[in-house]
C-alpha cells in the first residue's frame, strides 16, 4: 500500500486526489491529509439544504461536493481526514472502520461504532465516513475530530429556512445529513499530545500495518493531473451548487 501525507490543505485539490487515485491508478492507497475551512458535502446532496451559505460566505469556507455520497462534513486545520483506496471484488468497508477504532485505542480512545460507521466517545461522534466503489476499486474516507472549531462547524452546517432550495434541479430525492452531537478527541487525549504529533503516530501505524506498505510522494505527473481535475471540476460551480444532472 501506497502510504501518502499529504500536504496539500486546499478542498478542491484534495477531493480531486481522491478520485484521481481512486480511478487512474492500480496500487492500494491510504492518504493522510486536512483542509482550511471548508465544508464538504455528499455527491447527492442539496447544498441549500445543508450549508448556511450567509455564513460560509462571510467565512470565506469553500463548500465542495465529494465524489462520495453520504452527509456534508466540516474541515477545518483541527480534523484529520483518513482515505482507504484499494482494489476489491468484494467490499468491506467495515474493516477500514476497524482499523481506526484499533488505532484510537493504542493512543487511550476507546471509540464505539454505530449503524452509519460513524465513531463515538460517551455518545459524541468524533468521526464520520463515506465510501463508494469505482469498477473493481473501492475508497472508504472518513473524518477525525481532533481540536476543530465546533462552533463553526455548528453554524457552516446549520441551513437556513430562508434559503430557497435548488428549484432548477429535476432531481426530487437528495441525500441529507443525520446531524449528530460531536465532540473532538483532544480532550480524551494527554495535553502534551499536538496534532503534529497525532498525523506521525498515524502515518508510522499505517505504515507499519503491512510489510509492504511504503512512503509515497506526489509526482510531478501527480500534480498535473490532480490540479486539472480540481481546475474542471472540484472548483467549478457546476458541480459543487448545481445538482441537476447527478440523476
Amino acid at each position: 500500500m501506497l502510504c501518502i501525507n499529504n500536504p496539500y490543505t486546499d478542498a478542491w485539490f484534495n477531493l480531486a486526489a481522491e478520485e484521481y487515485f481512486l480511478r487512474s491508478f492500480q496500487e492500494n492507497v491510504f492518504m493522510l491529509w486536512q483542509n482550511e475551512p471548508s465544508v464538504i458535502i455528499g455527491k447527492h446532496q442539496n447544498v441549500w439544504a445543508e450549508v448556511n451559505m450567509d455564513f460560509v460566505r462571510d467565512h470565506r469556507i469553500k463548500v465542495v461536493r465529494r465524489y462520495s455520497g453520504g452527509g456534508a462534513v466540516y474541515h477545518d486545520a483541527g480534523n484529520l481526514n483518513f482515505t482507504f483506496i484499494e482494489n476489491s471484488y468484494n467490499a468491506d468497508f467495515n474493516k477500514y472502520l476497524i482499523q481506526i477504532q484499533k488505532f484510537l485505542r493504542e493512543i487511550g480512545i476507546n471509540a464505539e461504532a454505530d449503524e452509519r460507521r460513524g465513531l463515538n466517545i460517551d455518545g459524541l461522534k468524533i468521526s464520520g465516513s463515506a465510501q463508494c466503489i469505482h469498477k473493481k476499486r473501492v475508497m472508504y474516507h472518513a473524518t477525525l475530530l481532533y481540536s476543530t472549531d465546533l462552533l463553526s462547524l455548528n453554524a457552516a452546517l446549520t441551513s437556513l429556512p430562508t434559503q430557497q432550495n435548488d428549484v432548477t434541479s429535476p432531481r426530487l430525492l437528495y441525500v441529507k445529513s443525520v446531524r449528530s452531537p460531536v465532540t473532538n478527541i483532544k480532550e480524551y487525549v494527554p495535553d502534551n499530545m499536538q496534532i503534529s504529533n497525532l498525523k506521525e503516530l498515524i502515518m508510522n501505524y499505517f505504515l507499519k500495518n503491512e510489510t509492504n506498505n511504503k512512503i509515497y510522494t506526489f509526482s510531478e505527473k501527480d500534480l498535473s493531473a490532480i490540479k486539472q481535475l480540481s481546475r474542471n471540476k472540484y472548483s467549478t460551480s457546476d458541480w459543487n451548487f448545481n445538482a441537476s444532472y447527478l440523476k
